[in-house]
């Protein structure tokens, strides 16, 4: 696989979203903003987003939503290689927030459900229904973790629930193709889990003593980030340390395709063909573009 630079200097970036025109809008976590990249490589802000953006998505009215883990990294230069760290102690929980991309203007949407605090939202994926899935990854502690979950929640910010608790560190969400399914990449344990879905924003019942299916448990020590779904089904993840995107069949087997940076945070796909496909490279601060071997998902919103 070819990979082409498409911009660099960028703040940890993470979230990218394939625009209609070519361009690519992502967050940059540590910049605390949400900047459109251009096709030519050029760089415009379209919005400060205090705290930590992390994930982002068009949902059903056009706007960009906003998973923010509130500034739950530490950022650490590592001779050039920017790595997320611990929790601040400063940091008191994340949100959901709604972006106006014309204006730039932010709405906070949720930073509880059922009286408990968001902890530090990561990814978010939008269903045909316009609700949205999305992921709180948790936080480091002096001690240990806080636990992490995953939430269904609508986008005028009138309910929120949580389908699963007490998960080590949720990152990447998304959708099967035919939305039974969702899929939930776990950054520490190195595993794909998937959800049942009995009808849209509800879960099936777990199996005794488990949150969820697994996929596959990536081998030896390596993480999972954000992820995005081919059309046929596959999970593409990002994978830190062993820099890349891994694709994940249904069946559990894999592929690697490597880029240059041991901290790989997230894929999107676009274009005409959908194979177009962007990969943060967070490590380096930087946004490759290449042709992936086969097609992306079309989302269910795009702007």
């Amino acid at each position: 696989m070819e990979l082409e630079l498409l911009a660099e200097g960028l703040q940890f970036p993470e979230g990218p979203i394939a625009m209609a025109d070519g361009s690519v809008i992502l967050v940059e976590m540590q910049g605390q903003v949400l900047t459109r990249v251009c096709s030519d490589g050029g760089k415009e802000t379209v919005a400060e987003v205090p705290g930590g953006p992390n994930g982002a998505a068009i949902g059903p009215d056009g706007a960009i939503y906003v998973a923010n883990n509130g500034g739950s990294f530490q950022f650490i230069d590592m001779g050039g290689l920017n790595v997320p760290g611990p929790t601040p102690p400063t940091h008191t929980g994340g949100s959901i927030q709604r972006v106006d991309p014309a204006t730039g203007a932010v709405t906070t949407l949720y930073t509880e459900c059922d009286g408990k605090r968001l902890v530090g939202p990561n990814d978010l994926v939008f269903d045909r229904q316009g609700g949205f899935w999305f992921t709180d990854h948790g936080c480091s502690t002096p001690d240990g973790r806080k636990y992490g979950a995953l939430y269904y929640a609508l986008p005028d910010g009138s309910k929120i629930t949580r389908w699963r608790d007490h998960l080590i560190s949720p990152n990447g969400v998304g959708l099967s193709p035919d939305e039974k399914t969702v899929y939930m990449a776990d950054t520490l344990l190195g595993r794909l889990w998937s959800f049942d879905v009995v009808e849209p924003g509800v879960l099936a019942d777990p199996a005794p003593l488990q949150p969820g299916n697994v996929i596959c448990n990536l081998p030896g020590y390596q993480l999972l980030d954000s992820l995005a779904v081919e059309a046929d089904g596959r999970v593409c993840v990002a994978t830190i340390i062993n820099g890349g995107v891994t694709a994940f069949s249904p069946d559990g087997t894999t592929e690697h395709y490597a880029v240059p940076d041991v901290i790989v945070t997230n894929i999107c796909f676009g274009g005409t063909d959908m194979r177009d496909a962007w990969i943060t490279a967070s490590g380096t601060g930087k946004l490759y573009k290449a042709r992936w071997p086969r097609p992306g998902l079309k989302l269910n919103f795009k702007a």
